[in-house]
């Protein structure tokens, strides 16, 4: 079989006892009974730096010869990669040099320092940093580690999924998240292997931002292409070509690939706040956005992979909005009102009678196209979900307003 051996895991599991996290397994009683199966969710949120980076950052490091650790090493990430890295490094006593984008969360940023790193803040994307990481290793010598094209870094990750089978033994169904495909490929061998040493199979099921699939259109053409990524939240999973490692291991390994929107991903994040109490970053939230969404079809014990919770709090107030409004309990709306008095307290009125909540109100006479008789009214409400938005809409339309949604 493709991918790490049995040997190669349990050698990887063994080193990193007392590093990282044997993270929690948790029964999802809401995702199961829309799944039709039982649902688990690995909790991998809580690991250690936040992420399960440090397991293959951790183990690539270990490997490292004395003359190689002595160099130091060199990485660039906006977030989770820096962070293992960091660690790692600072518990096997080697020197790290991290290169991070200028807009990195203060959060991350300072868990990066806080582990021994030192950091070089420059450029405003990440490709930057990659580049000036490239660059420093050619200079120095540092030994440059890559975020999850390289055999011992797949190797590390695939530890989680032998806790995965020791949690769940009878998992039928795992769900887990891409980017590069350093994880899936890893946990994918674990997994199949102990599946197969036990006569059972287990489907595996990886799930992409739409933003940013380079793996369905990859393993169509049987080789690793780029793709042009636009902008999603799940910046953790946002890789514009698959690591040709992970790649050749994914392929035979991976039963299917789907993809969802950043809509998905945020009603996720709200189903893991609301329903299992859980703060998991939009990229470590795929899995389960990818079961709400209707994209998983599963037989039986189900595993969704939460691979990371390292979320800025700005960041999740604002996905938190967006997962309300997605779900249709929240939205904005705009209705042009005569200008006499009476108007506000009567569409009021309509919201109390239609069971919607006010949450915001700007009366104004002042906006483009208005009329001088005329003024603009804009509500932010609570709704139910979708049908009772919908609901609120109309009742507004039959009393003669001429309501529009401005913003979710």
């Amino acid at each position: 079989m493709t991918g790490p051996t049995p040997a190669d895991l349990e050698d990887a599991a063994e080193v990193l006892r007392g590093v990282v996290t044997c993270t929690p397994m948790e029964y999802s009683e809401h995702l199961s009974d829309l799944l039709g199966v039982p649902v688990h969710l690995k909790l991998e949120n809580l690991q250690r730096t936040g992420s399960f980076k440090i397991r293959g950052a951790t183990y690539r490091l270990s490997r490292l010869t004395a003359e190689e650790r002595a160099r130091g090493v060199v990485a660039a990430s906006a977030g989770n990669h820096a962070q293992g890295v960091a660690l790692a490094a600072q518990k096997l006593g080697i020197p790290a040099t991290i290169f991070m984008p200028l807009g990195v969360p203060v959060p991350k940023l300072l868990a990066t320092r806080g582990y021994g790193a030192d950091v070089v803040l420059e450029g405003a994307t990440v490709e930057t940093p990659l580049r000036l990481a490239a660059e420093f290793a050619e200079r120095t010598g540092a030994v440059l580690i890559h975020p999850f094209d390289h055999p011992d870094v797949i190797t590390g990750q695939g530890t989680l999924g032998l806790e995965v089978v020791d949690q769940v033994p009878d998992i039928e169904t795992l769900v887990i998240p891409i980017g590069g495909g350093g994880l899936i490929a890893g946990v994918a061998a674990a997994v199949k292997t102990r599946a197969a040493a036990a006569g059972r199979t287990v489907r595996v099921i990886g799930v992409q931002a739409a933003n940013a699939a380079a793996y369905p259109s990859s393993l169509a053409a049987g080789e690793p292409l780029s793709v042009v990524t636009t902008p999603t939240i799940a910046d953790g999973i946002a890789v514009g070509r698959p690591g040709d490692e992970p790649f050749r291991i994914i392929r035979e390994l991976v039963d299917e690939v789907v993809t969802v929107s950043d809509d998905d991903i945020a009603r996720a994040l709200l189903v893991l706040l609301e329903r299992a109490k859980q703060v998991v970053e939009p990229a470590g939230a795929a899995g389960v956005a990818a079961i709400v969404a209707g994209k998983v079809h599963a037989s039986g014990p189900t595993v969704a992979v939460l691979s990371g919770g390292n979320i800025d709090p700005l960041l999740l107030q604002r996905v938190v909005a967006h997962g309300l409004a997605a779900s249709g309990r929240y939205m904005t709306l705009q209705i042009p009102l005569p200008d006499r008095p009476g108007q506000l307290a009567r569409v009021s009125d309509l919201l109390s009678v239609a069971g919607a909540n006010v949450i915001e109100v700007l009366h104004t006479r002042h906006g483009q196209g208005l009329q001088i008789s005329e003024v603009i009214l804009q509500l932010s409400v609570e709704t139910r979900g979708q049908e009772h938005r919908a609901q609120v809409i109309t009742i507004l339309e039959d009393a003669g307003f001429a309501p529009t949604v401005v913003s979710d």
